[in-house]
């Protein structure tokens, strides 16, 4: 059975200050045998509207990229960037980036779902619409260890998304996130066991933890839950690594055992 790494961190502003814990996490996770690593969403600027669009690149291009491709290939691991700022046009996506274990760009996500929403902490107004620009493609790509399914963060309340993901064969789904604090408390648990249960599939969720540059507060527990709907293992709310062996056999088994996807009435014509 493969092995995923989860990085959970607090990034803040600096690209460089993130590319380091990144590379010190991803090396530490390779050492101990992960295939494949996953990292939040802002994982390599977490900061404001200037900054995301300081730092942008054009897909593919430029050192943040370069750099990331360079940290796959040193430790032969396929890397699941969260997001970065991409230059699309006129505009700019919040995109997460797959690299496979020779540093190669092999599938990219731009978000789809935008946080437009108040919460009740320090921030307290979110509108990430006048920051990116939403996606408008459902991704999911074939890798050596699994079929996986693209998301980030606010796309786990959507579970039409998860729903097409499954249908289209992903086996376990990514959720990296910067969820806040205050809805992480109540909603991040529960979202992501009912997201596993619905597509009987493995989510890997790496959220952002602890207080950022602006006083954003995010909430950490980043976590992996079964396709039986267990969570299989955790963090808390401090930065640092985690290590998990999937079995993706559990989700053949249980998608035999309890058919949804074929029972679905919604997915399959009705007759009158």
């Amino acid at each position: 059975m493969d092995r995923v790494g989860l990085i959970q961190m607090t990034s803040g502003p600096d690209p460089q200050l993130n590319l380091a814990y990144i590379e010190q996490q991803i090396a530490a996770l390779a050492a101990e045998g992960a295939t494949w690593v996953v990292m939040p969403e802002n994982a390599l600027v977490f900061g404001s509207r200037r900054d995301y669009h300081y730092y942008a690149e054009h897909l593919n291009q430029g050192p943040i990229q370069s750099s990331l491709a360079k940290i796959a290939s040193r430790y032969g691991v396929w890397v699941v960037v969260g997001s970065m700022p991409i230059r699309c046009g006129e505009g700019v996506t919040t995109t997460l980036l797959v690299y496979n274990s020779d540093g190669q760009l092999v599938a990219h996500y731009d978000k789809l779902h935008m946080f437009d929403v108040d919460v009740a902490d320090s921030h307290q107004r979110y509108r990430e619409s006048a920051t990116f620009m939403a996606g408008s493609k459902v991704v999911s790509v074939e890798t050596p260890f699994a079929h996986l399914g693209l998301t980030i963060c606010y796309d786990v309340r959507f579970p039409q998304l998860f729903s097409e993901l499954a249908k289209r064969g992903a086996n376990v789904i990514v959720v990296p996130a910067a969820f806040t604090a205050v809805t992480g408390r109540v909603h991040w648990q529960p979202l992501l066991t009912a997201r596993a249960i619905e597509t009987q599939s493995w989510l890997v969720a790496v959220n952002q933890t602890g207080v950022h540059e602006g006083g954003r507060q995010t909430w950490g527990h980043s976590m992996v839950v079964s396709p039986w709907g267990e969570v299989f293992a955790s963090l808390d709310d401090a930065p640092g690594n985690l290590l998990v062996e999937l079995d993706l056999q559990a989700v053949h088994e249980i998608r035999a055992a309890m058919p949804v996807m074929d029972h679905s009435r919604f997915t399959n014509q009705i007759k009158n």
